[in-house]
């Protein structure tokens, strides 16, 4: 039988890098929610049983993409195998809406619901403990997507926690068509220095997070055109904040016109960027 999931994007309100840690990687602090019931920022997977395990991409954003057993699809399959011992073979078929290397968490979100769609369709019964713990070992972000909705992140993002619902306001998300490696993008922190090495303030109730990336300044340092898309943003009158690494930014504006009054001129002055209505 069929079965089908949804992997939506993700937004960090809030990304805070507060250092450097002896293994190497950054001790971070996020605020993430989920963008759940927007179809043009979301990936479906679906899953039916066959003889061998096998992965198809399809989608406007597949291009690029490959089938090997490096695919974070794949990998959070075999993961489940390998906490269920046994063979979990299917045909996967996963169309790819979320563009790569934009700080969306497409993959992440992919990886997150392969391992949810895999314990439900063959009755594994591994709590949410468990997933949390597979989806840490595949990517600090993957575990924000188990849980779903608004999460703070702590370690290097993979130690998560239910936040409560924090309402968005009007945003215009801009995919400007650029690759940013995630990696580099760290790596140049040390050329740029930390902006802002302070964790996220207490919130009274009904509060939201400072609109904050620490990851801005190194991402434009790795590539430079992306202070473009910012002060055509600024430009129309929106706040802009990075999307994770890059190289997408969101942008929060007053209300929804003027937020769709943006879209439309950066639709006709920019017709090559992605634009999506938040």
């Amino acid at each position: 039988m069929l079965q089908r999931i949804l992997a939506p994007a993700k937004l960090n309100r809030f990304l805070a890098v507060l250092g450097k840690r002896p293994d190497g990687f950054h001790e971070l602090e996020l605020v993430t929610t989920v963008l759940d019931g927007i179809p043009e920022l979301t990936d479906v997977l679906e899953a039916e049983p066959a003889k061998t395990l096998s992965l198809e991409l399809s989608g406007p954003l597949a291009e690029g993409l490959t089938v090997d057993e490096n695919n974070l699809v794949l990998r959070a399959w075999r993961l489940l195998e390998q906490a269920s011992n046994r063979s979990l073979p299917a045909r996967l078929r996963m169309e790819k809406r979320i563009p790569h290397g934009a700080g969306l968490g497409g993959g992440s979100s992919d990886a997150a619901a392969t391992l949810k769609l895999g314990n439900e369709m063959f009755n594994l019964g591994l709590p949410t403990s468990v997933l949390l713990h597979l989806a840490a070992s595949l990517g600090s972000d993957v575990p924000l997507f188990v849980l779903g909705g608004t999460t703070l992140g702590l370690g290097r993002g993979e130690r998560v926690f239910p936040l409560r619902p924090i309402p968005l306001e009007p945003l215009l998300l801009v995919h400007p068509g650029l690759y940013v490696g995630t990696p580099s993008v760290y790596h140049a922190i040390g050329s740029v220095g930390y902006p802002f090495p302070e964790a996220c303030p207490s919130l009274a109730d009904g509060g939201a997070p400072p609109w904050r990336n620490d990851l801005t300044g190194a991402a434009i340092w790795v590539c430079p055109p992306l202070a473009e898309v910012r002060a055509a943003l600024l430009e129309c009158g929106g706040e802009p904040l990075l999307c994770g690494s890059g190289s997408c930014w969101a942008a929060r504006f007053a209300d929804c016109e003027n937020r769709d009054q943006a879209m439309s001129a950066l639709a006709a002055s920019h017709p090559q960027w992605l634009l999506w209505a938040v």
